[in-house]
């Protein structure tokens, strides 16, 4: 195993409004790109699992012969993830705290490991992958997606979005993260020692009314009740009252009947 790691602060935190944005995930829309590697009997690790959403999908798909472990840093999302899963009526996954630099497997242990956004919130992503690589038998594959904060767009224009994607990728990478990871996976994987690496990218879309009133809503909530905003205050890169007018800019943007958002994420497959 890797030895101590740098650590990062998970700069969204585990408030009611980040887990909103996080149960609304699936394999289909988050896994896209790994799901036509996926076999019944497969073992699966699936890390910084959250919720559970994306990690009952992919256990219904290895399932049920194929084993699954879900792990995170935080007990108390593990709980909720728990639940989910056997609301889903699914028997075949095990729920464990765990580092991703330090992970208590054998080498070799699992045919998929699955990492959703979360390389962008480590010290060290390099090091993580090579971790990821350990725990991956001969042949296995290590699946990654991470959003790019650089890459977020939208319509129309709203200085209050400008500042919210400038002050929210000062704060992650205060943090010791790195908010444009999508970019960066290719480079890391090569880095982390693999041989075999598809890059590939995907996007969210936000443009109804109904996704701009959920996405919008959401971003104003995270703003102003996470730990995203007291960071920012804290660490002198916002004002006290900036935040709040940060969520009232979302909110005037989700009122927009022609408002359009989109978000790339980059993806490798890794293997070797």
């Amino acid at each position: 195993m890797t030895g101590p790691q740098p650590a990062a602060v998970y700069t969204h935190g585990h408030q009611e409004a980040v887990l909103r944005s996080h149960r609304s995930r699936t394999a289909a829309d988050s896994a896209g790109y790994l799901l036509p590697e996926l076999r019944p009997g497969q073992a699966l690790l699936d890390v910084g699992c959250g919720p559970g959403t994306i990690t009952a999908d992919l256990a219904a798909l290895v399932g049920p012969q194929g084993r699954v472990v879900a792990v995170d840093a935080s007990a108390e999302v593990l709980e909720q993830a728990a639940g989910h899963v056997a609301g889903r009526g699914l028997s075949n996954v095990a729920f464990e705290c765990a580092d991703v630099h330090r992970l208590p497997y054998r080498d070799g242990e699992f045919d998929v490991v699955h990492a959703h956004q979360v390389l962008q919130h480590v010290a060290d992503p390099v090091a993580a992958l090579r971790e990821l690589r350990r725990v991956t038998a001969p042949g296995g594959v290590v699946a990654v997606r991470d959003v790019d904060y650089a890459s977020m767009t939208w319509f129309p224009e709203a200085p209050a979005l400008d500042r919210w994607l400038e002050l929210y990728r000062r704060t992650a990478r205060a943090n010791g993260g790195e908010p444009d990871a999508g970019r960066r996976l290719l480079s890391w994987a090569r880095a982390a020692g693999f041989t075999e690496v598809t890059a590939s990218s995907s996007t969210w879309t936000f443009a109804t009314p109904e996704q701009r009133a959920w996405w919008g809503g959401m971003w104003a909530d995270r703003v102003t009740g996470t730990a995203l905003g007291r960071t920012a205050v804290g660490l002198g890169f916002a004002e006290q009252d900036e935040p709040e007018l940060i969520a009232d800019g979302w909110r005037e943007w989700s009122a927009a009947g022609d408002g359009w958002f989109s978000m790339l994420h980059g993806e490798v497959l890794a293997r070797g």
